[in-house]
C-alpha cells in the first residue's frame, strides 16, 4: 500500500469525479492514492478503475454512515452530486448536507464541493420576472446545492467551493445539440442573447478540481472552472465547421424554452435566464486564466469538437 495521502473521489464513474481520477492518475508527480467511492462496486466502470490500480469503495450519498465508512482515512474528498439522476432539490441538499457531515466526522482536511451560485440571492423568490419552482426555488438544481454550501462551512470542514459550467458534453447525451428547423436547418437553442456563457468538457471540471487539491492554500475560497466563454452563435459557429454542415443560433425567450415540456425545462429555462441577466457576474465567477492555471490540460471548444463532434446525436434531413 501507499505511504500517500488518500484523496477520496466520489462520482468517480462520473463526468466531473472521472475527471478528478484521470487527473490524478496522470500526474507523475501526484502526491495522492487515489480511492474511487461510488455505489456499484462491480459496474464496468469501477472495475476498470480497479484495473487502473484505484482502491474503489462503496459508498451511497444517501446514507451518511456507509459516507463517513468510505471516507475514513481520507485526505482529501471530492465531493459532486447528481441531480439530474433524481431531480429532487430537497434530496440533492440533503446528500450534500450527507457529504458535509461524512467529510467533518471522517476528518477530512481538504474536501472541494461541486456546487453553483444560489439564485434567490440575484432573483427573490417574489420577482416575477422568473418563475419560482416548487414553491421555494428559483433554478432547482443551483439553488438546492448552494443550499449545502452552509452545511460545510457551519461545521468546519476545509473546503474550497468549486462553481462549475455548461458542459459541452451536454450536446452528446443531455439533448442539448442542434436539432433541425423546418426548414431543414440545424440550431443550437437557448435564451441566452449575445451574452457568452462559460462552458466546459465536463470532465475538466475535475481537473480543475485536482489543481485545487494541489493548492490547499485555496481552503476557504471559492473556484470557478470553465474553460471558455461562448455566445450561443459562437458555439452554433464551431458546431457547423466541426460537422460540416450549417448550424444556426436560435435565441428564444427564456417563457419559449420553459414551455417545451422536457423533463426539467423550467428548471433550465431559468438558468439560462439567470446567466444571460447576470452575465458580468456569472462570468467573472469562473476566471479562465486562473481555471487553465489549475489545469493546463484543459480542451478548448474546438479541441473538444475535434475528438467528440461525431458523437453528438445529428438528426437527419
Amino acid at each position: 500500500m501507499s505511504n500517500k495521502p488518500i484523496l477520496a473521489v466520489f462520482g468517480a464513474t462520473g463526468a466531473q469525479g472521472g475527471g478528478v481520477v484521470r487527473a490524478a492518475l496522470a500526474d507523475p508527480k501526484s502526491p495522492f492514492t487515489v480511492r474511487a467511492i461510488t455505489r456499484n462496486v462491480q459496474s464496468d466502470k469501477a472495475r476498470a478503475l480497479a484495473a487502473q490500480g484505484v482502491d474503489v469503495v462503496a459508498g451511497n450519498i444517501d446514507d451518511e454512515a456507509s459516507l463517513v465508512k468510505a471516507l475514513t482515512g481520507a485526505h482529501a474528498a471530492f465531493c459532486v452530486t447528481n441531480f439530474w439522476e433524481h431531480m429532487s432539490p430537497e434530496r440533492e441538499t440533503t446528500q450534500g448536507k450527507n457529504l458535509a457531515h461524512a467529510a467533518k466526522q471522517a476528518g477530512v482536511k481538504h474536501a472541494i464541493w461541486s456546487t453553483f451560485e444560489d439564485v434567490r440571492d440575484y432573483v427573490p423568490l417574489n420577482d416575477s420576472s422568473m418563475p419560482t419552482l416548487h414553491g421555494k426555488y428559483k433554478v432547482p438544481h443551483f439553488d438546492a446545492k448552494a443550499e449545502a454550501n452552509s452545511t460545510f462551512t457551519d461545521l468546519g470542514v476545509p473546503t474550497t467551493f468549486l462553481v462549475t459550467s455548461f458542459y459541452w458534453d451536454n450536446m452528446i447525451f443531455f439533448g442539448s445539440g442542434p436539432q433541425r428547423g423546418p426548414d431543414g436547418v440545424l440550431g443550437l437553442t437557448f435564451p441566452l442573447g449575445d451574452k457568452p456563457m462559460p462552458s466546459i468538457a465536463g470532465a475538466d471540471n475535475g481537473g480543475v478540481a485536482y489543481g485545487v487539491f494541489l493548492r490547499p492554500e485555496l481552503i476557504g475560497s471559492t473556484v470557478g472552472a470553465a474553460a471558455a466563454h461562448l455566445t450561443g452563435a459562437q458555439m452554433a459557429s464551431g458546431l457547423s465547421k466541426a460537422i460540416g454542415e450549417e448550424v444556426r443560433f436560435n435565441d428564444v425567450p427564456a417563457d419559449v424554452y420553459r414551455s417545451f415540456g422536457f423533463p426539467g425545462a423550467d428548471d433550465l429555462g431559468n438558468m439560462f435566464q439567470f446567466k444571460r441577466d447576470f452575465n458580468d457576474m456569472y462570468c467573472g465567477h469562473r476566471n479562465l486564466s486562473k481555471a487553465r492555471e489549475l489545469f493546463p490540460a484543459m480542451q478548448s471548444y474546438e479541441s473538444w469538437l475535434a475528438e467528440n463532434a461525431a458523437k453528438i446525436p445529428i438528426p437527419k434531413k
